[in-house]
């Protein structure tokens, strides 16, 4: 079966205080339908949640082929053998990220509204850049507000994939995908689904092949 043209990339909840009611959550979601990564993202939390966190989801995800991927903390990422990493411009650099996982697991950065930002984490080397924030989202502060041609103009001239941040539902996913996206990244978008976030997922897959079908 041929790899998608754009696939979904899922965000963990800011919070996740039952752990093992999340991985019951996360397992019925990534049956549901095609799920590329699993971001892991835990703010201003102890390194024993973030650790407890990826020993519990970890397995989940890696039974189902979905990759996961740790915001923000390349060292903890490396030592508790994530996929990859995620870093932002205020995180670690891009090369410390790269010492600490190595060149065989992702490192993927965060690149706001700003091609130039994206064409020099490529060249530094990263795996993906990451565009956003494309609407107003309650998961994060974002301080910028990307237009989805920035994802257009990446596809046309740059092989590093791009993921689409910020915002994405199921009503927007369908406008991100035709737009360029190679994977679009969702949280609220499917925990909060309405019909739950299996639910969330089968619909999401289906905006996103609905868009691909739709590039020009």
């Amino acid at each position: 079966m041929a790899t998608p043209a754009c696939r979904l990339y899922l965000i963990t909840p800011p919070r996740l205080d039952d752990l093992a009611g999340f991985g019951h959550v996360l397992a019925q979601a990534l049956d549901a339908g095609d799920v590329a990564a699993l971001q892991i993202r835990l703010k201003d939390v102890e390194d024993a949640i973030v650790a407890a966190a990826v020993d519990a989801l970890l397995p989940i995800a890696a039974a189902r082929g979905v990759a996961v991927i740790l915001n923000d903390r390349p060292d903890l990422a490396a030592r508790l053998g994530c996929d990859g990493v995620h870093i932002g411009q205020e995180d670690a650099s891009y090369a410390e990220a790269r010492r600490l996982m190595g060149k065989d697991r992702m490192v993927g950065i965060t690149c706001h509204d700003s091609r130039h930002l994206a064409m020099e984490a490529a060249e530094a080397g990263a795996d993906y850049v990451a565009f956003g924030a494309f609407f107003p989202t309650a998961t994060k502060d974002a301080p910028t507000r990307a237009d989805p041609e920035i994802l257009t103009i990446w596809q046309e001239t740059m092989e590093v994939p791009c993921v689409a941040i910020g915002g994405i539902t199921v009503e927007t996913a369908r406008e991100i995908a035709r737009a360029g996206a190679d994977f679009i990244a969702v949280a609220a978008g499917v925990w909060s689904h309405g019909e739950g976030p299996a639910a969330g997922v089968k619909a999401l897959n289906a905006e996103i092949a609905a868009g691909v079908a739709e590039r020009s």
